[in-house]
């Protein structure tokens, strides 16, 4: 494909984009909680009482990857200047301070926290660190960091180096390996948490961008890697997931299976998630740390 960027985009200083900050706020229901749990497949056994607390009002339970459809939208990345018609997602990840409740308002304060220039002709790497602190508190209630991937924005002057390490899984074979199945719609019910973008619903949308068909949205793959951690580890208890992150590296089509590979290192989970059926790795680097 080639790249060109829209020249009526302002052109990006690093001193500007590092300055970047921005206040939102946030509110969200039972509702949305239960709809984004619908949304990462929890409940398709409806007689499977673990995941029906999930998707359930009597009891409720919060899945711990909730925090990044509520914070979804208004962050600093977005007052970059930024030609969106060339951004990737690169990693996501979700902090938890403390439990998330299943109603609730917030505020938000988020900042670019990297940017970094790969070369001209070849992107630029930015990285906004989003928290989360409910209203009438002090402390953190939850962090969310996501990393983009512009590639129409290299040579803007930022550093090349610099960069965080990927989390790197252990070399031996899995502990576990467990596979989830997506559903063929499920793009279309996980996007009404939030995600509205075409490229997920609409076939002449993903046709244009050079895929076959509309693809899941990468923090719906997000999710289901969580799930297995729970399912594997954590008897769904979502009071043990204090953190949660990816790097994202080839899109899942909705409808096929993922086989999520485990490995267990005392709190630290890692994890690395393939599409068996087309040979590929959509998830890379995972990382969850538990709590006692």
């Amino acid at each position: 494909m080639n790249i060109v960027r829209d020249e009526s985009l302002p052109r990006i200083d690093y001193d500007h984009v590092m300055s970047l900050t921005k206040a939102s706020a946030h509110a969200w229901t039972e509702k949305d909680a239960i709809l984004y749990a619908l949304g990462i497949g929890m409940g398709a056994d409806p007689l499977d009482e673990t995941e029906l607390r999930f998707v359930y009002e009597d009891g409720l339970k919060v899945f711990p990857t909730f925090p990044v459809a509520v914070g979804f939208h208004g962050g600093a990345l977005e007052d970059i200047g930024i030609d969106y018609r060339y951004v990737l997602h690169g990693e996501h990840a979700v902090t938890l301070h403390r439990p998330f409740p299943a109603s609730g308002r917030a505020s938000a304060a988020s900042r670019i926290s990297g940017a970094w220039d790969k070369g001209a002709a070849k992107g630029a790497i930015f990285s906004q660190e989003k928290i989360l602190t409910l209203d009438g508190d002090t402390q953190p209630l939850a962090t969310l960091q996501t990393t983009s991937f512009a590639r129409a924005e290299g040579g803007f002057g930022g550093p090349r180096d610099g960069q965080p390490s990927p989390h790197r899984p252990p070399s031996r074979s899995p502990d576990h390996i467990l596979r989830i199945a997506t559903t063929p719609g499920q793009a279309l019910l996980y996007r009404q948490s939030g995600d509205l973008n075409p490229l997920h619903a609409d076939p002449g949308t993903a046709r244009a961008a050079g895929y076959e068909r509309p693809i899941l949205h990468g923090l719906c793959s997000f999710a289901i890697c969580c799930r297995a951690v729970m399912a594997t580890y954590c008897n769904f208890d979502p009071s043990r997931i204090q953190h949660h992150q990816v790097r994202f590296s080839a899109p899942v089509y909705p409808g096929e299976t993922l086989a999520i590979a485990l490995w267990k290192d005392g709190k630290t989970v890692s994890f690395e998630a393939r599409v068996e059926s087309r040979g590929i790795t959509a998830i890379r680097n995972g990382l969850t740390l538990l709590t006692e």
